[in-house]
């Protein structure tokens, strides 16, 4: 079974609109490919610290869209989808340039858009007994070992599986550091891998925080995933360098260990904030951090009056486990 592809070559300045007219229209889930520059907001919530360069914004985009031809959920002929599309066209253009109105059809080969990626994701090990495995794997289909800590995890398309080297260095700084009954928080929580960790490791409870409120989702579903009860872990929505209730809600002097993996440009700014939260001679466990911002986010941790214990490495990327003096 093939599916119709749908491109449409309009502008970026028309694509938000030309989405909502799509939408109107009862097509859902368009692809968009543009050369805009990511805006600062953007970068902040993306895993990477370094993204690639992209060609000078040209002005012109293209939406593309799907449909199955055997499930139309109540979609007309592609003919009579193309008529109204270019109708939508017509009437946006009143409003800003949408570029040639041209539509192509094509084919693609028959996917599950939603769950094709899980190819990629298979188990793992994090040093000699942390196995991280994905849902749709059994123990007995990895090899779980006696003794292993396993991570169940089931990211969906929104936040990383726990490959990525700095998720990997976080994990075996919280093996090495977390002791029994200690109190984590977790700023930047993504999937909720690390706060998961930490209470199978020992520790008493974890507050977990992310700027993106589909985290918090994301984190309770994979709780439930790894038998780990809501009572071991709280999350919540916000940006806590700028919130000042969520930096009251966070405490002070609480927390044994703070882990926050997060874009060096973040970890500057985000070191002051939550060093009184840690308690004296509490941790803080950093990474997120390309090679190259090694120095300005030690230094950014040494200016708040952290002393750095250790920094380990793992291809580009950093970790800097920093402690706050007794």
């Amino acid at each position: 079974m093939k599916w119709t592809r749908f491109t449409i070559n309009t502008t970026t300045a028309a694509v938000d609109l030309v989405v909502d007219m799509l939408a109107d229209l009862g097509i859902e889930g368009a692809e968009i490919l543009d050369k805009v520059p990511l805006s600062e907001s953007d970068k902040k919530k993306m895993f990477v610290d370094i993204l690639p360069e992209l060609e000078p914004d040209d002005g012109k985009a293209t939406v593309n869209f799907y449909i199955d031809p055997d499930d139309r959920n109540g979609l007309p002929s592609d003919e009579e989808v193309i008529r109204q599309v270019l109708d939508g066209l017509d009437e946006l253009e009143t409003f800003v340039p949408v570029g040639d109105k041209k539509i192509l059809l094509s084919e693609t080969e028959d996917k599950d858009w939603i769950n094709n990626w899980k190819e990629f994701f298979h188990a793992f090990r994090i040093g000699e007994d942390i196995v991280i495995k994905p849902t749709w794997q059994s123990e007995e289909e990895i090899g779980v070992k006696e003794g292993d800590l396993v991570l169940e995890i089931d990211p969906g398309i929104s936040f990383g599986t726990g490959a990525h080297e700095t998720t990997r260095l976080c994990i075996e700084a919280l093996r090495k550091f977390v002791r029994k009954d200690d109190l984590i928080f977790d700023v930047g929580c993504g999937s909720g891998i690390l706060s998961i960790a930490a209470v199978k490791m020992g520790a008493k409870c974890a507050y977990a925080v992310d700027i993106d409120p589909i985290a918090v989702d994301a984190t309770y579903e994979n709780m439930e995933t790894n038998h780990v009860g809501k009572e071991l872990i709280t999350c919540e929505a916000g940006n806590i360098i700028e919130d000042k209730a969520l930096q009251e809600k966070a405490g002070v002097e609480k927390y044994d260990i703070v882990v926050a993996n997060i874009l060096a440009d973040v970890l500057v700014p985000l070191t002051p904030v939550v060093k009184p939260c840690m308690k004296k001679g509490g941790l803080y466990i950093t990474s997120g951090i390309i090679d190259m911002k090694e120095n300005e986010v030690r230094e950014a941790i040494e200016k708040a009056g952290l002393e750095v214990v250790e920094i380990n490495h793992l291809k580009d990327w950093v970790c800097i486990v920093a402690k706050r003096p007794l």
